[in-house]
């Protein structure tokens, strides 16, 4: 009597086309998540275009981020320092973006904005240092000024930081290693 070698298999053909599926599900699941449900560029409450501000307008950075040379955060414009431009050039008061940006005016209500760069609450950063030691907004946050909607271009974790810290020679990064050896 003979055992073939498709016999012996047999009782595994269904445990591996389960572990099959499971696997090529796991790969679209994940394809499916960075597709269309990752928060790289969530859908803000107002569609703000940074092209139309930094581009065509050629409004730095700092005039709306004001904090970013003076605190850990860089900090997003107020309501009113938004309405100080769009409700006394002319150009710039019509639209349905404007319209919104009016309505929280009106309502005395900050907008909603959805972080794109989020941190976790453990790490301990600061855009003030990164500012005063001549680190350009593109370096970490990518080409803002061409982005109608912001994306985050850089993983912002701890490997891609270290690494910049290791290419640029930061001394006091070794402060880290204090507690990340």
């Amino acid at each position: 009597m003979s055992i073939s070698v498709l016999d012996a298999l047999r009782p595994a053909k269904k445990p591996a086309l389960l572990g099959l599926m499971v696997v090529v599900g796991l790969f679209a699941g994940a394809w499916v998540h960075g597709k269309y449900f990752s928060d790289r560029s969530p859908i803000q409450p107002i569609e703000f275009s940074h092209t139309i501000h930094a581009t065509d307008n050629q409004i730095p950075c700092q005039h709306c981020h004001i904090y970013a040379d003076r605190t850990p955060v860089a900090g997003v414009p107020s309501v009113s320092k938004c309405m100080g431009c769009h409700k006394s050039v002319p150009s710039v008061r019509d639209g349905d973006e404007i319209m919104k940006l009016a309505a929280y005016w009106e309502n005395r209500e900050p907008i909603p904005w959805i972080k794109v760069h989020d941190l976790p609450d453990f790490v301990h950063f600061t855009h003030k240092r990164h500012v005063k030691a001549g680190l350009a907004c593109q370096e970490c946050h990518g080409p803002v000024e061409t982005m109608d909607r912001i994306t985050r271009v850089a993983t912002m974790r701890m490997p891609w930081c270290v690494d910049c810290h290791t290419e640029r020679k930061v001394e006091h990064g070794r402060d880290c290693w204090t507690c990340h050896k």
